[in-house]
């Protein structure tokens, strides 16, 4: 373990020699005149803390190579949003240089609109970032609660959104994957953009970037999320500011009618519908909503509100913003925020019970005691030291046997022919399959486990639903975050160690 950190060190070191990126066209993609510089002073530092530091709580969020947790300093009290990052995957997928810049990046920006980068820290399994908390939670997951957001509660939001994106854009900054989900809101209800892993330097950037620490190299590079993604990506056309605008539109889109404008069975008829511009839109959209999505989907970049010669000033003139002070954005009163349904204190960092020994050095030291889980855990790589922090969560301990840790964990809809209910559904290393009932904390099922894909697999039918198959029955589910890949992905890993 000590050879892969020196290893990671290495390739995360600054270098002397600065790369060239070539590339560009039309829109200023290419990054050829980023402002490069060998040394650089950060102004959130690198701290020799360790994971042990930190009561760790609830998780925000999960992506291909992290995870987000909220985490308390242990002795300061001090809540942060813990992006902790597994080297051994980043090294494998070469993504070394897109974590060095988003850390820069987001070390660089100064906006409320923005997440606050504090300081970072590493062990020989993970690289941790220490963001600003936001104890509102994501976008996305109001628009659920409320099933739709109301114009006012959109028009708020959105503003906000425009607001930050001014910022972003005028830093010389594509973040690329704007969507709900990375959307976050403070415990007040202000929007603060997150997760710049796909963020993009652009011509003449006043982001100051290290020799080892650049994003893709072609700026066609296709990035993002499939329902947020503009047609002049899916056709190679260069990055440009209006890339974010399209996914602004998709977003407005999505706070009024609860879905997202392009939404279909399969990412490849979700891109046809892109690329065709099939909007429909409902009945209880105003013209003004109407006209400003029509107008940021439009499929000339440059005719985009905000993208245009006119800049942001435009965007901002539009009727549907009519009402909104610029000037005082966020001196107004956000809307009330709707609460997880059963929540309440329970999501406060108070949860003794967790094991720090699941993540991190610690880790390695449990392996070191126990060769029969050592394999186990080797087998299932990333994705075990990462997604068994769901585990701290006192709630599904109970369904746990000792020594046993969650690899991945989601609140889904199981549906049947004519009802659909909310259930946990847990994959863990024993391997165990099992769902909860998260109100009445009550096992619903246990999936009878196999590594025989004949007895046991999963059939992915779109983004968000998919079908575990056994013998005897099958089992539909729906993740609303879109994560039925990855379900099929960890189960088949396990079937495979």
């Amino acid at each position: 373990m000590l050879a892969m950190e020196k290893d990671f060190d290495a390739k995360l070191k600054i270098q002397g020699n600065s790369s060239s990126n070539g590339g560009g066209g039309a829109g200023g993609g290419a990054n050829s005149n980023v402002q490069r510089a060998k040394n650089f002073a950060f102004r959130a530092p690198q701290e020799n803390f360790t994971i042990q530091d930190f009561e760790l709580g609830k998780i925000y969020g999960v992506g291909s190579y992290s995870k987000v947790v909220r985490a308390r300093k242990k002795d300061s009290g001090i809540v942060y949003a813990l992006k902790i990052m597994d080297k051994k995957f980043i090294t494998k997928e070469n993504k070394t240089a897109y974590v060095k810049l988003e850390r820069i990046v987001l070390d660089q920006l100064d906006h409320p609109g923005v997440v606050r980068l504090f300081f970072t820290f590493q062990d020989s399994f993970s690289l941790y970032m220490a963001l600003e908390s936001c104890e509102g939670g994501e976008l996305f997951d109001q628009i659920t609660r409320k099933g739709r957001l109301s114009e006012d509660e959109a028009r708020f939001y959105a503003a906000e959104v425009v607001d930050a994106l001014e910022y972003i854009h005028s830093m010389g900054l594509i973040h690329r994957d704007i969507k709900p989900e990375n959307l976050l809101l403070t415990a007040e209800g202000n929007i603060k953009v997150a997760d710049f892993g796909s963020v993009k330097p652009m011509q003449d950037s006043q982001i100051t970037v290290l020799p080892n620490a650049a994003s893709d190299d072609k700026a066609c590079t296709f990035v993002g999320t499939a329902a947020y993604v503009p047609p002049e990506v899916l056709n190679s056309s260069p990055a440009t500011f209006g890339n974010d605008l399209w996914a602004l539109g998709c977003t407005l889109y999505q706070m009024l009618s609860g879905t997202s404008p392009f939404k279909d069975a399969s990412e490849w008829l979700i891109f046809q519908r892109i690329i065709a511009r099939d909007i429909r839109f409902p009945n209880n959209f105003s013209d003004e909503a109407k006209d400003l999505i029509d107008r940021l989907l439009d499929l000339d970049p440059s005719r985009r509100p905000g993208a245009g010669r006119d800049g942001y000033a435009a965007l901002k003139m539009h009727p549907f913003f009519k009402g909104v002070d610029w000037k005082n954005l966020r001196a107004q009163t956000p809307p009330k925020l709707a609460l997880e349904p059963g929540s309440g204190e329970a999501d406060d960092v108070r949860d003794n019970s967790w094991n720090p020994s699941h993540i991190g050095d610690g880790a390695a030291r449990q392996n070191e005691g126990n060769t029969g889980s050592a394999s186990s855990s080797e087998a299932s790589g990333h994705v075990t030291r990462l997604a068994s922090i769901d585990s701290f969560d006192s709630k599904w301990q109970q369904f746990l046997d000792p020594g046993e840790s969650v690899l991945m964990i989601s609140m889904v809809k199981k549906l049947q022919k004519l009802t659909s209910k909310k259930v946990q559904l847990i994959l863990t290393n024993k391997p165990k399959l099992i769902y909860v009932d998260p109100a009445k904390l009550l096992m619903k099922g246990n999936i009878i486990w196999s590594d025989n894909s004949n007895d046991l697999n999963v059939q992915v039918a779109s983004p968000s639903q998919f079908k575990i198959v056994t013998p005897k029955k099958v089992l539909s589910f729906e993740d609303a975050k879109q994560r039925a890949w990855q379900w099929k992905k960890a189960i088949e890993g396990l079937q495979n160690r």
